[in-house]
């Protein structure tokens, strides 16, 4: 049912000069789907206290909720008479409204409310549309959505899903949005997350690991006790741009996290030195961004590791942030395995942790072409050996033929025993060399391919035997006589 909705939104904003790709289109039409949210989540939440006998005190004025200004409505009907539009419109949404949220982020004193991530959402994104007719427009269509039933939210968290995997095809930073959610899915299952356990991404972009917790938690839960636990004491993130902290909250929303926890914030900016035993995780689920040189000189001396590398100062930041007993689903580079910058990290990572698996994933299962690993460690033990899993398919991944959940079916179930097979095999770290301890993916199981010639070649070598035939032939004639 919303798809055309959504559909018609994307036509919409096309229209305007201030969205010009993808990335503009999710954007916009997040903060405009988060108001129309909390407009319905305060109707809920009002309806639920009349019915106890309550009074409800609403988080967002009367003059600035959803349904006062954006559709504003006489007997269910649209009232025009109260109906802005163009330049009016436009200048009530950027002079008024966005400066009262904004203003909730200073007014609360705990990153933990809902009022606070209004604020927080507010602040790190600007009103890019110039029309205010096409403003009007959109309104009118993300009025007809509702987020009052769990259907509605499912339907909505699908199609957002795949707004979301869009992005990761729009431009060279994909992954920054869009992990394949059949590898994040294979990775929870294989590390069972349970409820009350705190669970952690600091780079959580579109917070698609956050959201896949949820769903396989919220089957977990017995009780009501249960369910308030999940909700706002399990799920953590962290971001530092504000365009997928928006998108990652509101993805957490549409899968039905009320008030996510995410902060927009530098991850990397926090010492780790000042990392207490009361901010450690149970588990870490993250992919983080690559890169050299992205970060500031202060920034990298926070870090026991001396390294350029993005992805390597987040790994010890993971590892820091793990609980003893903790344990972590890491995707990275596979040059982390064998490169030299990386070998102190390495060695750090196999002191501190038992780095129990590694699954190695084709090229092209994110649409960079990046050939990545994903690290599977606990804290607390040395590592004394890896199981290696090797994911080798019959086919080329690409944006129209993506991974699937089949393709790591065989990986799930040799992971639970660590089996060996023709994928998979086991490392002793003793066997390694302790001055670069490299991990580099040697399948020993791999069956030798014969090398199939080019046809040129094949070619050539018959006209060759046809000669030396022909040659025998006339030698044998000449013996006859």
């Amino acid at each position: 049912m919303y798809d055309q909705i959504y559909k018609r939104i994307d036509d919409t904003l096309w229209k305007d000069a201030g969205c010009g790709s993808e990335l503009d289109y999710v954007e916009q039409s997040s903060w405009i789907l988060f108001l129309k949210y909390l407009d319905d989540l305060e109707q809920s939440r009002a309806a639920a206290a009349e019915l106890d006998g309550r009074t409800y005190a609403p988080i967002i004025e009367r003059k600035y909720r959803w349904s006062t200004w954006a559709v504003p409505k006489k007997n269910g009907e649209k009232d025009l008479s109260k109906t802005l539009t163009g330049d009016d419109l436009l200048g009530f949404v950027r002079s008024e409204l966005f400066p009262y949220l904004r203003a909730f982020k200073s007014s609360e004193a705990s990153p933990d409310t809902l009022q606070y991530k209004i604020g927080e959402i507010f602040s790190g994104i600007q009103c890019k549309l110039t029309s205010g007719y096409v403003m009007r427009d959109v309104f009118d269509e993300v009025d007809n959505l509702r987020f009052q039933s769990s259907e509605d939210q499912h339907e909505m968290s699908s199609l957002y899903e795949i707004r979301i995997s869009r992005m990761g095809n729009a431009g060279r930073n994909g992954g920054e949005y869009y992990t394949p959610r059949p590898l994040i899915r294979s990775i929870i299952a294989v590390l069972e997350p349970k409820i009350g356990e705190r669970i952690y991404d600091g780079a959580c972009g579109s917070a698609g690991f956050l959201c896949e917790a949820f769903a396989y938690l919220i089957k977990l839960c017995k009780t009501a006790k249960d369910r308030e636990t999940l909700q706002k004491k399990m799920l953590f993130g962290k971001e530092k741009k504000a365009l997928p902290f928006i998108i990652g909250t509101m993805n957490m929303i549409l899968h039905g996290v009320e008030a996510p926890n995410i902060l927009l914030a530098n991850t990397l900016a926090e010492n780790l030195a000042n990392i207490q035993p009361s901010q450690q995780v149970d588990l870490i689920l993250a992919n983080p961004p690559f890169g050299s040189n992205s970060e500031r000189g202060e920034i990298k001396e926070n870090f026991t590791i001396k390294t350029g590398e993005t992805a390597y100062m987040f790994l010890e930041h993971f590892i820091r942030m793990l609980k003893p007993g903790g344990r972590a689903g890491v995707v990275i580079k596979n040059t982390f395995l064998s490169n030299g910058d990386a070998t102190a990290l390495r060695k750090m990572l196999l002191s501190d942790c038992n780095l129990f698996a590694v699954l190695d994933l084709p090229q092209k299962v994110f649409t960079a072409g990046v050939k990545t690993v994903v690290l599977f460690f606990e804290k607390g033990r040395p590592t004394k050996k890896t199981w290696f899993y090797q994911l080798n398919l019959d086919r080329t991944l690409g944006k129209t033929n993506p991974l699937t959940e089949d393709d790591l079916a065989e990986f799930r179930t040799l992971f639970k025993k660590k089996s060996d097979s023709a994928n998979s095999w086991t490392v002793n770290i003793a066997d390694l060399d302790p001055d670069t301890l490299d991990l580099t993916v040697r399948n020993p199981n791999a069956k030798e391919e014969k090398v199939m010639r080019a046809p040129r070649e094949i070619a050539a070598e018959m006209a060759k035997l046809d000669k030396s035939n022909a040659a025998l032939l006339a030698d044998i004639l000449k013996t006859l006589g």
